[in-house]
């Protein structure tokens, strides 16, 4: 792997080590002169994903002996075919500041490569943020005195030179504290794979400065794993059609090459990940269904000393890790053990439920299912969330006992096999989805019969959907569009207070790669809220892995929707899909997450995954855990 530590700055890309890899779309020449052609690149690259284009400036005048023009007949056979070529491919000055502004309109960095001084004069009147140096002129230091003069970063080919030659460049750069990128190159068009030596990049690597891969060969294989193997940068030459006449043509890629290069390389980015691999949302529900738990082997009456042969692991992995055993070898049982029965964190700990309940500082709920609603309320929550599944909502039970806490329900996230879309542009989708919501809202008129301290309308949370499937929607406003509009059909249900809960990146249903496209970043929510009003059920988990995903800080993201929070589930997380995780298994900071919300009144609400499990044994560990962060 490459190893350097140092990035270069083009426009408001950093580009380096830790970065995602700057793309750069090589347009050339391949526009063979015609300005159409080039403004068909420029869509070709925008389509593509890239993260700039790049032309090339000539004037052939100041490179090439005037009698070379003059009597072309007895030039050198290559001389013959390219200098005509180059001659026609050149585009004037003012078809070059057009296609600047063009591509930059369309969100490209605009580059180039100046093949002489003039070139670069030329090329400063467009702004240029940085500038590409071809392997030809590696060794021409005239012109990269030049260049070096604009103080711009420079992309350094190295194809077609001897170390030497690399070396007294490199130099002659440091000397002039330029920022500069060096590429592995190998200048044959089309190059063959057995030339290529990708592993020359970690030669190039102990100059200390970002290292790249300048591609000509055939496919999008050899780049991809350039980029795997840490290559900040890769250029790759595109064209229109690689039958057209030219130089660069057969060894570029056509517009679906150059896709399907972006594709490959942005998915081998997110494959390659961090050196701590955090769990994975379908690792952690195979973590239940398949690891194994601490489970007594005989029945252990309180008091009895436990010894190894009482105790084996057992599945569904819901309990105590086994890898915990020896704490609990040579110590007496806390309480009465079953045979069977999987053992607890009090049975280590010493920790009992009453503690921890005693011990918390603040207001604090739990998820229920009607099932264990009377069962945990034995524990005078401050809340009760009834996280309602499609058969729970169509069979709100015949007896239900009285509860002294607060309610507030959430809805289905599907209905039937159908997942709950108020985002939809599919009229009968969006319909379902506001039935579904409209009928938790008169089941949670149905319930709070049963809270008498209930003097608030219920909290109904729920989704507002806009998910896809395999791939992100690049444009969200219709889905945004669509979710006011279910809004304001739902304003006229009375009693309750509808919350919308902020969702994740990686939403989990039924399996598969899902994207959820609306209600996912803190700016965005907000503008919802302040324009059509109402307020949201703030999910850290959810939060923190947006955050993970576009490197946003997560106080921030707290900072910009707190104003309006009036509900907050509480969970830890990893990576970008792996949520409501134990607090302390995953990467949140919970001392400065719950000092910011420290100041928003609302309940705590642990929504930890299989909470509910041996008597909402997880739920209080938990609270135990957050209770020194509570302020």
């Amino acid at each position: 792997m490459i190893n350097t530590t140092q990035c270069i700055q083009i426009g408001d890309r950093r580009v380096g080590p830790g970065e995602p890899t700057y793309i750069i779309a090589e347009a050339g020449i391949n526009h063979n002169g015609n300005p159409e052609t080039a403004r068909e690149l420029i869509a070709v690259a925008v389509e593509a994903g890239v993260d700039a284009i790049k032309f090339q400036k000539r004037d052939l005048r100041c490179q090439y002996a005037p009698e070379l023009f003059s009597d072309l007949a007895n030039a050198d056979k290559e001389l013959q075919y390219l200098i005509p070529f180059l001659e026609q491919a050149e585009l004037p000055d003012h078809v070059f500041r057009n296609l600047a502004d063009e591509a930059r309109q369309q969100g490209l960095e605009f580059l180039c490569t100046p093949w002489d001084e003039a070139s670069v004069d030329f090329l400063e009147s467009l702004d240029m943020p940085a500038y590409k140096i071809s392997s030809p002129d590696l060794t021409n230091l005239f012109l990269l005195e030049h260049v070096a003069a604009t103080g711009k970063p420079l992309i350094v080919s190295t194809g077609m030179s001897r170390w030497e030659e690399i070396v007294t460049t490199v130099q002659f750069l440091k000397d002039r504290d330029v920022e500069f990128a060096l590429l592995h190159c190998q200048s044959t068009y089309p190059a063959a794979f057995r030339d290529i030596h990708l592993r020359a990049m970690e030669r190039l690597a102990q100059f200390d400065v970002p290292v790249g891969y300048s591609g000509h060969e055939r496919g999008i294989a050899i780049s991809t794993v350039a980029a795997a193997l840490g290559a900040c940068i890769i250029e790759r030459h595109i064209t229109l059609d690689r039958t057209m006449r030219g130089p660069d043509h057969a060894t570029s890629l056509e517009p679906k090459g150059i896709a399907k290069q972006v594709r490959d390389i942005r998915l081998m980015e997110q494959a390659l990940g961090n050196r701590e691999r955090p769990l994975a949302r379908g690792e952690i529900i195979n973590r239940h269904a398949l690891r194994k738990s601490l489970v007594a082997t005989q029945d252990i009456p309180a008091g009895t000393m436990i010894t190894r042969e009482m105790l084996t692991a057992r599945g569904p992995g819901s309990g105590v890790n086994p890898q915990r055993y020896p704490q609990l070898v040579g110590r007496p049982a806390l309480r009465n053990i079953r045979q069977g029965e999987q053992l607890r964190e009090w049975d280590i700990t010493g920790i009992t439920p009453d503690q921890v309940i005693a011990q918390f500082p603040g207001r604090w709920g739990l998820v229920v299912r009607y099932r264990d609603a009377e069962r945990f309320a034995h524990w005078e929550p401050n809340l009760l969330e009834f996280h309602l599944t499609d058969h729970d909502l169509d069979n709100l039970p015949e007896e239900l006992g009285e509860f002294e806490s607060e309610l507030a329900v959430h809805a289905p996230e599907y209905y039937h096999g159908e997942l709950l879309d108020l985002c939809s542009s599919d009229e009968s989708v969006c319909q379902a989805g506001l039935s579904i919501v409209a009928k938790t809202c008169k089941l949670a008129r149905q319930l709070v019969q049963h809270f008498p301290n209930q003097t608030e309308p219920v909290k109904v949370i729920f989704h507002a959907g806009g998910m896809s499937y395999e791939e992100p929607l690049a444009d969200n406003s219709a889905l945004i569009a669509r979710l006011a509009s279910s809004m304001e059909v739902l304003r006229s249900e009375e009693g309750v207070e509808l919350l919308l809960e902020n969702l994740p990146p990686f939403p989990w249903y039924f399996g598969g790669q899902w994207y959820g496209n609306v209600f996912i970043d803190a700016t965005e929510i907000a503008d919802f809220c302040q324009t059509y009003g109402g307020r949201i059920c703030f999910d850290l988990s959810h939060a923190f892995l947006w955050c993970n995903h576009t490197g946003a800080d997560i106080i921030d993201f707290i900072k910009t929707v707190k104003p309006w929070i009036a509900h907050i589930h509480i969970a830890d997380s990893s990576g970008t899909d792996g949520e409501a995780l134990q607090i302390g298994t995953g990467e949140t900071d919970f001392s400065a997450v719950m000092t910011e919300l420290a100041d928003v009144d609302a309940a705590i609400v642990p929504e930890i995954w299989f909470g509910h499990q041996r008597d909402g044994e997880p739920f209080l560990i938990a609270l135990q855990r957050l209770s020194e962060f509570v302020c």
